[in-house]
């Protein structure tokens, strides 16, 4: 969910705002529709990119929590023990019943047992950096493909308003989206990203005006 919300953010502001960037710069539709291409190409291939690798570097650290773990249940299975049920005892189980339980788990599934209680590892929350890549290069194309899509249906005099006005209604839409899915305020939500959007968008159109202007 992170990495998809991430994805299609920066896919509509980045995008966006390149393609704001070189319109006010007086660029030709040609140019502004080439230049939207690449920069979805460009930052679909970073964010894959980079998600694997920061996913990658978690997945790591959690194979070797999770290698130190298989060591010290080898090593010492009935210390392991007391250490799960003082786990169990401290979110409030009777010292007995706690015992039991982690006796039970150990049987069953000790690393798993271990990993869950101990290092929040399970299978549900693992780190999956292709899985992680894929999704962000995914969402990213989705959200930029919006900025370019009205980039290429606008008429040239008013491409600039159509991009920043259908980019920030994107903009607003997933950010209520994802307040809804994660039950956060909706209006906040919605507000914070319009109003950073809003002003990537500004900033990079003014440059781009002044460069333009200067060349």
């Amino acid at each position: 969910m992170r990495a998809a919300v991430l994805g299609a953010n920066d896919g509509i502001v980045s995008t966006a705002c390149l393609l704001l960037g070189v319109a006010a710069a007086s660029a030709t539709p040609t140019v502004l529709v080439t230049t939207g291409v690449a920069g979805l190409v460009a930052g679909a291939m970073s964010m894959a990119a980079g998600e694997y690798v920061s996913v990658s570097s978690q997945a790591d650290s959690e194979q070797a929590d999770l290698a130190r773990e298989r060591a010290e249940l080898s090593a010492d299975p009935a210390l392991e023990h007391e250490e799960l049920a003082r786990i169990y005892v401290g979110r409030g189980l009777e010292p007995e019943l706690a015992r039991t339980v982690a006796v039970q788990l150990m049987q069953k599934d000790a690393l798993g047992a271990h990993a869950l209680e101990e290092l929040g590892i399970s299978d549900l929350t693992a780190a999956r950096p292709l899985q992680a890549a894929v999704a962000s290069a995914a969402t990213f194309t989705v959200g930029a493909a919006l900025p370019l899509l009205v980039a290429l249906l606008a008429p040239a005099a008013s491409v600039m308003p159509a991009i920043a006005i259908g980019s920030l209604g994107a903009l607003a839409l997933l950010g209520a989206v994802a307040a809804r899915v994660g039950g956060a305020p909706v209006a906040r939500a919605t507000g914070r990203v319009a109003f950073w959007g809003s002003l990537a968008m500004a900033i990079t159109a003014s440059v781009g005006a002044l460069v333009g202007a200067a060349l």
